[in-house]
């Protein structure tokens, strides 16, 4: 057997997000939220993945959403590379969610609590040693919990995690184990094939499971992921061999254009003037940023939040 890395965002979503996925993601959320404890009996899958719809990169990118039966919401979200302002995007993706569930006039008391769980694939908080870590509003110097608990943040850091199959022994253990290690199976592990969501997980992971068109979307997003980078370490070698620091930024501005006029059209020449006073490391982010934007407001917001 042959699995696809469940870190790949729309193979994520297939697993944790398609019609099939209920007793899945519960157990995921069980596990994450409430350390394993049957907490969640019921959720509904908001948009659940269609591999129809998968057309191009910028559409493989796709958070997850589910409503609890108390009515909280769950938004989800794989991770894999660092990039600008990335705390602010989740925040802002918390707070936007909880916002929206209202119609302008409507009351307050309609509000449900909102939970985002982030997951990961490099470290955000090295002070902390845990590899899940729970975020709620505290009063400062009391750290007493604010009323309502209302928005929670739930980080994974996969990085932390370094445990072997021998070695798992909760819940949390086996899904964050899934997570990080299922591209590297052949077969499904009795440890995992000991949790009925965790074995019907791979079945939908194996490839063979996988249709030859988004096999395609899979290979093609790691693809020019890996080809984008590339050509930045490139324009630095080129810029570096030549003595020149100026062909670093001269090179990967191009690039960085080039990418930019072919998601959204020529951009105005303010924009350029600002895309072409950022340093190199600015550059190198917004490579691995771009592909999460949706428009052409999302790459100003990235700018302004510089």
């Amino acid at each position: 057997m042959k699995f696809i890395s469940p870190k790949i965002d729309y193979a994520f979503k297939k697993i944790f997000g398609s019609n099939q996925s209920q007793q899945i993601l519960i157990s995921f959320l069980n596990a994450i939220i409430y350390d394993g404890k049957e907490i969640i009996k019921s959720l509904t899958i908001n948009n659940p993945y269609n591999p129809g719809k998968v057309e191009s990169l910028k559409d493989t990118y796709l958070d997850i959403r589910a409503t609890l039966s108390d009515n909280s919401i769950v938004i989800i979200e794989m991770q894999v590379s660092q990039m600008q302002a990335f705390d602010k995007r989740v925040d802002y993706n918390l707070c936007k969610t909880y916002a929206n569930q209202l119609e302008k006039g409507e009351l307050y008391f309609l509000l449900n609590p909102v939970i985002a769980v982030t997951i990961t694939d490099f470290k955000m908080f090295d002070e902390l040693p845990e590899v899940v870590n729970r975020f709620v509003f505290k009063e400062e110097r009391e750290n007493v919990a604010y009323i309502g608990e209302n928005l929670k943040l739930i980080f994974v850091e996969l990085p932390k995690f370094q445990k072997k199959l021998e070695e798992l022994e909760s819940l949390i253990d086996k899904w964050i184990f899934f997570l990080k290690e299922t591209a590297s199976l052949d077969i499904i592990p009795e440890p995992l094939g000991e949790v009925p969501e965790i074995e019907r997980a791979l079945n939908i992971a194996n490839q063979a499971n996988f249709s030859r068109e988004e096999l395609e979307e899979f290979d093609r997003r790691a693809m020019m992921l890996q080809d984008e980078r590339g050509k930045i370490n490139y324009a630095k070698e080129e810029g570096r061999a030549e003595g020149r620091t100026e062909g670093i930024n001269i090179g990967e501005l191009k690039i960085v254009m080039s990418l930019i006029n072919q998601r959204f059209g020529e951009v105005d020449q303010d924009i350029s003037d600002r895309l072409s006073n950022l340093k190199s490391e600015n550059l190198e982010s917004l490579v691995k940023a771009l592909f999460d934007f949706n428009s052409l407001a999302d790459l100003l917001s990235w700018l302004d939040n510089l």
